[in-house]
């Protein structure tokens, strides 16, 4: 059985996913730890599993807490469902396949960012259930790496939007690019501070009925 998981955007995040342009996403590694006795001299550590952080991705998701190859991501993202949340019998309609979040009212703040609704206001990325959720990712690969190795291949898988370049292609403008994303999304200091992170390549999927 397929392993599932929610992951929460940003807007601007799930407007790249949605143009094909984002297909990787970091997070901060707070389970990896220094131990000499490992190759790479860090470890990842999950419920009782240890393991460097060097190990192939098969066997380094077991410990990676947003899965490993093959498990699935959901997105959750600021959203607005009109009246309220669907009654059970709707929620039925998606789970079957008959409708979809989109053809029973639903809209999402990364389609339009100035929209106001005039039914009440957004609701906060967190409180998306599963079947409001219109964006399924396919994880590919994981891996763990510090922060700031990020490649320029690597900044613009991330999505970053693309750096004013002058007529000439620098590799340092999409790393800048992808660091001040970072620092305005985790804060003042946060790209410095230069943390191991998880690294999840992923692939978007087709929607698929859910519980």
């Amino acid at each position: 059985m397929t392993t599932e998981r929610p992951i929460l955007l940003k807007d601007e995040m799930v407007r790249a996913i949605l143009d094909g342009r984002k297909t990787q996403t970091r997070r901060v590694a707070n389970n990896v730890y220094f131990d000499s006795k490992y190759r790479a001299k860090w470890k990842a550590v999950r419920k009782h599993t240890e393991v460097s952080i060097d190990t192939p991705a098969a066997m380094l998701g077991e410990v990676c807490p947003y899965g490993q190859p093959g498990d699935r991501l959901w997105v959750r993202e600021t959203h607005h469902v009109p009246g309220g949340y669907l009654e059970a019998d709707l929620i039925d309609e998606i789970r079957n396949g008959v409708s979809s979040p989109e053809s029973l009212g639903v809209t999402y703040r990364a389609d339009a960012p100035s929209l106001k609704p005039c039914d009440g206001g957004w609701t906060p990325s967190i409180h998306m259930p599963r079947w409001a959720s219109r964006i399924t990712l396919e994880i590919t690969d994981v891996r763990v790496e510090r922060l700031n190795d990020i490649s320029a291949d690597d900044a613009k898988a991330e999505g970053v939007a693309a750096p004013a370049l002058n007529g000439w292609c620098d590799d340092n403008k999409w790393v800048s690019q992808f660091a001040w994303l970072w620092s305005s999304i985790n804060g003042a200091g946060s790209w410095d501070a230069n943390p191991w992170v998880w690294v999840i390549e992923f692939k978007r999927i087709p929607q698929e009925a859910t519980p």
